[in-house]
């Protein structure tokens, strides 16, 4: 057995720490193992351990990735996992110093974030609810039903796709304005449904009962259950279904995915008026500085508007 003060002894106490005090999801921790796991390989061919590792040799490993030709960002992103770890094994005393403190990474600009047209959103979604009504067997017509409620929820409430897969059937009651979700490091938020993924919700789950086998099964807690290991509908497979109606949208469907809808959600609000902080509020962000790479909205509309309205603007 390996000690517990090798590499993976020592990733599997960081990862620990990040789950407990933290309260970091699966995602993130599979994400931080990936990197760590490189990384701990990269050092081992260069002779040395986490407990050892020497500034250069971290400033190698970085080098080495532009050399795999690993992007900007993803170079960013192991640099981040690497600096949280030996500030880690610094605070535990497993070490006395911090290599990877003084480490500069590569520079990159904040790309702004795609996001559809309303007019993109309303052929999504006129598409998704004629899938609903066409002649099919109970079982196409409730994935239909199941898809055109994901959406219709998606667009009101701007939910992260994990935090949407995972919602609880206890969301769907009929008399739910707000549903509670819960979200990045276990925190929970406040987020309101609107009357139209209401009523998607009531139609799925009435198309859903009338499918239930006659058999007395455990109900799933889930309020898109599924039989994979989870228990619930998948992020890949709802990203599957939805690339499927961009396509029958005549859309691209490189072009949409459940994260650009959740872009869409939040700069369709702003564009219309909505306060930024609420914006934050309602997609869980802990810091407004996320929040704000959606400003890139309201400064156009901004200047439609001094560019409409200006006594002095000038006129075509």
């Amino acid at each position: 057995m390996r000690s517990r003060t090798s590499d993976a002894g020592l990733i599997s106490l960081f990862l620990d720490m990040l789950a407990a005090e933290q309260g970091a999801g699966d995602n993130t921790l599979d994400a931080y193992r990936r990197d760590l796991e490189d990384l701990s390989e990269f050092l081992t061919h260069a002779g040395k351990s986490f407990a050892g590792a020497d500034t250069q040799t971290l400033r190698d490993y970085l080098a080495d990735l532009d050399t795999r030709g690993f992007k900007s960002s993803s170079v960013a992103r192991r640099l981040s996992s690497m600096r949280h770890l030996f500030r880690f094994l610094l605070n535990e005393r497993i070490r006395g110093d911090d290599p990877a403190a003084i480490l500069s990474g590569p520079k990159r600009g904040r790309g702004l974030p795609k996001v559809l047209s309303i007019a993109d959103v309303d052929r999504m979604l006129t598409r998704a609810k004629e899938l609903t009504e066409t002649d099919a067997t109970p079982a196409q017509r409730l994935r239909a039903l199941r898809l055109y409620c994901l959406l219709e929820v998606l667009y009101a409430t701007g939910l992260r796709v994990s935090e949407l897969v995972s919602l609880p059937l206890s969301a769907a009651r009929r008399d739910a304005r707000m549903i509670v979700v819960r979200g990045k490091g276990n925190k929970e938020r406040l987020v309101p449904l609107n009357e139209a993924s209401r009523q998607a919700m009531a139609d799925y789950l009435a198309a859903a009962h009338l499918m239930k086998p006659e058999k007395k099964a455990a109900p799933s807690k889930w309020l898109f259950p599924s039989f994979g290991e989870s228990g619930h509908l998948t992020r890949q497979h709802f990203a599957r279904d939805l690339k499927e109606l961009a396509a029958a949208s005549g859309l691209a469907p490189r072009l949409v995915s459940p994260h650009v809808l959740r872009h869409a959600f939040a700069s369709h609000l702003l564009h219309n008026g909505a306060d930024l902080r609420i914006v934050q509020t309602l997609l869980g962000h802990t810091d407004i500085s996320t929040t704000q790479i959606y400003t890139h909205v309201v400064e156009e509309r901004l200047k439609s508007l001094v560019r409409d309205l200006h006594p002095l603007a000038e006129k075509s």
